[in-house]
């Protein structure tokens, strides 16, 4: 099939029969931390999982990530925070806004409020394995060339001509993913309009005379910094000349170019361990759903890399996603559960576009800019100012609009200590959570979806909350009737 026709929903099959077998429940294309994330999620509910993955090796090069609060939340509800905290270095939860640098508000609300810097092959690998153990399989040098879907499925064709079948198809393959492009959904947004070059290499001058050079630019320009990354290595982060093909990778000479142009010389850069190159796109899938393709992380959202948040927020729709598309596959969804997959999802990326935006116009040399981050870093100096900036950054301040309620209804519950350890400790397997503070209600016929905890001990200012696996309240209250109407809205139909 060299040219294969997609609708914007599935089209009827074209027989009773169904000429090509269903070996996996949901193919994912790409193998990074959204797909991997996804994979495992996936698995807690025994779906059947293959990961696509077109790179044949990992990336040759050791970028370091930042893990923020809600991420780091969500590697404890299953398990995988010590693991994850063994390969990675804390730091404040502080100077993430622009680059502005001011201390992390006291008493945020999380047992995990830190960053955790990580190199990103290192937490690629840690997802994958994860979800490997858990039974997914992950195929490398598979690229997705085309694709089908129907009533029953979709059928998807690798470029060496294989053709697979899975139910669903989830395209975790980047901002230039090949299933958003395939599947015509549009990709609006703005284009770059400045570049900026990053690489790892050695340096000829002694350290100090870097550091100082350094400090005296950063004054006014945060693009620009030489960090020692160790083993004589700096990491070099420049502005480029103008806007280029990303497809082609810097030179040295491009580097020295800049280096030369802003700080008056080129610290004689030289054994370049990799060089690279990101912009300033911003852009939004019109949707993250046609039919039985989805789509996630950076094939649904692109952004300026500024604030650390992209690794994040794909993580986080990971979550949001795999319990709702294995409830999907194991046939107790309620009729719309798949579809707050987007109308959840969306508007947070929207959030994060919009203020990735305000950080790189905070991030100008010119005056009109340099004076508003001059006022904003005033306004930090306010504690809730601060907080509210650290918060929307580290994805802590999400609320789902659930209807109306308490405000804690459709925000993350924090880890708190419960008779049985730790709240995170129970959402190990991705199920619902009843914390029953009156030791009086039953999650009935719910029961092989939700866990059920009568602990009158918990710290809450609420009687009972119900928990979705993704750790959001979904419900608050005493009332036993109430109580089966809302696992019946996320949780489907009971059993007996």
């Amino acid at each position: 099939m060299n040219s294969p026709q997609f609708t914007a929903e599935p089209s009827p099959s074209p027989s009773d029969a169904d000429p090509y077998p269903v070996p996996y429940d949901v193919i994912i294309a790409g193998c990074g931390p959204t797909g991997a994330m996804l994979a495992a999620e996936l698995r807690l509910h025994d779906v059947r999982v293959l990961v696509l993955e077109k790179e044949t090796e990992p990336a040759p090069f050791v970028r370091i990530v930042g893990l923020h609060i809600r991420s780091l939340e969500l590697m404890a509800m299953r398990g995988l925070l010590d693991r994850v905290l063994e390969h990675g270095r804390r730091r404040p939860a502080a100077g993430f806004f622009a680059g502005i640098s001011k201390p992390a508000p006291e008493g945020l609300d999380s047992a995990h409020a830190y960053l955790l810097g990580i190199p990103h092959p290192v937490i690629v690998r840690l997802l994958e394995e994860h979800a490997v153990r858990l039974g997914a399989q992950v195929r490398r040098g598979c690229a997705v060339a085309g694709f089908e879907q129907d009533d029953e499925g979709v059928t998807v064709d690798l470029a060496d001509g294989e053709r697979l079948r899975a139910r669903y198809l989830v395209g975790c393959d980047g901002g230039r993913s090949a299933v958003r492009k395939l599947l015509g959904v549009g990709f609006p947004g703005e284009p770059s309009r400045t570049e900026t070059l990053m690489g790892e290499m050695e340096v000829g001058v002694p350290q100090e005379e870097v550091a100082a050079k350094v400090a005296e630019i950063g004054e006014t320009n945060k693009r620009f910094w030489l960090r020692p990354f160790g083993g004589g290595a700096y990491s070099v982060v420049v502005p480029a000349a103008g806007v280029g093909d990303r497809a082609e990778p810097p030179t040295l000479q491009d580097f020295k170019q800049q280096l030369r142009a802003i700080a008056g010389t080129d610290f004689g850069v030289h054994s370049p361990r990799w060089l690279s190159r990101f912009g300033d796109a911003t852009r939004l899938a019109e949707r993250y759903r046609v039919g039985r393709v989805l789509l996630a992380g950076d094939a649904a959202h692109i952004h300026p890399p500024t604030g650390g948040q992209g690794l994040n927020l794909g993580v986080q729709d990971a979550f949001n996603l795999g319990w709702k598309l294995a409830a999907q596959i194991r046939g107790w969804a309620p009729e719309t559960l798949l579809d707050t997959y987007q109308t959840e999802r969306r508007p947070v990326a929207e959030n994060v576009l919009d203020n990735t935006r305000a950080q790189m116009e905070l991030h100008s040399t010119e005056p009109g800019p340099q004076a508003l981050r001059r006022l904003l870093t005033e306004l930090m100096d306010i504690d809730e100012v601060n907080r509210r900036l650290i918060e929307k950054i580290a994805a802590i301040d999400i609320r789902y609009d659930f209807g109306d309620g308490p405000d804690l209804l459709g925000r993350r519950l924090r880890d708190i200590e419960v008779k049985q350890g730790h709240l995170y400790g129970l959402l190990h397997r991705g199920r619902g959570l009843l914390l029953d503070r009156t030791a009086r209600l039953t999650v009935g016929g719910w029961s092989d979806r939700v866990d059920h905890l009568a602990d009158p001990t918990a710290v809450l200012d609420v009687p009972c909350v119900l928990l979705r696996p993704d750790g959001h309240v979904a419900w608050i209250g005493d009332d036993q009737q109430d109580l089966d109407d809302h696992l019946s809205r996320w949780f489907g139909e009971p059993v007996g």
